[in-house]
């Protein structure tokens, strides 16, 4: 995990706003530079935490899409006894670290697995939002822990998506059943589900075709998918998982709001922490729906995906290093 999250520091931002510069510029304005004598004491300016300050924060963490109310109410908390004092870029970024840990802390939680087998997961998602790399990281994991999983590759409308997946199932030491260009997808589901049923798989990983939020028709495909698989098992699916693309920034707030209408969203797994400054927005969905984020990715190899880490990731999205 460690250095997982070694990576993540190393790897996670790479644009200027992100915000670890953002909050030096903030509290390194109208601060007195430092002389010689600071230099070699390697000492760090301070500066009054006033109105302008306030100000400059809610801006730099706007800027990393977290949203504009939990911006604010962040700011505002990390404000609370310290306004009117001279504080740090290090004392900041300490304490906007301890702040998006505790939004972040109840919402970290593995993927919870059932006893019912097969356990059947779903996984919905936009267009190029990384879901078919996520499935075949995760079904190498759950493998790896002794799990038998068996993927169905329900985007049936493009058969470069279904090829991707083979190959990753290959990757993982899974099989991926498919079924021929253009079928149903939901009754490839169904299908899916009997045969990992007659098999006695441990999970069941239904991918889909990554669909546009503003798409009726292909979203009510989706419906019909989990309308389907409920016919064959009440229950299932027995989680539905949301991947999310970390540079889609804001946009992911309206995809939470959707999907969650239409498959009961489950949990969250976000994809490219690596190439964007935009992270903060997973705060802000922690913050508006409190979903369980069960992994993040950082990477194309199959072990760039860990599980969540509230403190490791608030510490690598302001820069700071070590725990």
């Amino acid at each position: 995990m460690a250095s997982f999250f070694s990576k993540l520091r190393d790897r996670m931002w790479r644009s200027s706003d992100k915000i670890g510069e953002g909050i030096e510029q903030v509290v390194a304005e109208e601060a007195p530079k430092p002389g010689i004598l600071n230099r070699i004491l390697d000492t760090e300016p301070k500066r009054e935490f006033d109105d302008a300050m306030l100000e400059g924060l809610e801006e730099v963490l706007i800027a990393a899409d977290m949203g504009v109310d939990t911006s604010l109410r962040v700011a505002a908390n990390i404000a609370e006894g310290r306004f009117g004092r001279r504080v740090t870029t290090t004392e900041i970024r300490e304490a906007l670290a301890a702040e998006v840990a505790r939004i972040m802390e109840p919402v970290a939680r593995p993927m919870p697995l059932t006893r019912q087998r097969p356990q059947v997961v779903l996984v919905v998602g936009v267009n190029g939002s990384g879901k078919t790399t996520t499935i075949g990281k995760l079904a190498s994991q759950f493998r790896a822990a002794g799990k038998s999983v068996v993927i169905a590759a329900g985007d049936t409308f493009r058969a470069a998506a279904v090829e991707q997946l083979q190959v990753w199932g290959q990757r993982a030491g899974v099989p991926v059943l498919t079924a021929p260009e253009g079928s149903d997808p939901a009754s490839l589901a169904f299908d899916a589900m009997t045969r990992a049923e007659a098999e006695g798989a441990d999970l069941l990983m239904i991918d889909t075709a990554g669909r546009l939020q503003n798409r009726a028709d292909l979203m009510e495909e989706l419906s019909k998918i989990v309308r389907v698989i409920r016919k064959k098992d009440p229950t299932a699916p027995h989680n539905t998982l949301l991947v999310l693309d970390a540079t889609t920034g804001q946009n992911a707030v309206g995809q939470v709001e959707t999907f969650r209408k239409l498959a009961d969203v489950s949990g969250l797994v976000m994809t490219k922490l690596d190439g964007t400054a935009r992270g903060g927005v997973l705060v802000a969905l922690a913050d508006k729906f409190g979903l369980p984020i069960h992994a993040v990715g950082v990477g194309e190899q199959i072990d760039d995906l860990a599980p969540f880490d509230p403190n490791e990731f608030a510490r690598a999205l302001v820069g700071l290093d070590g725990k």
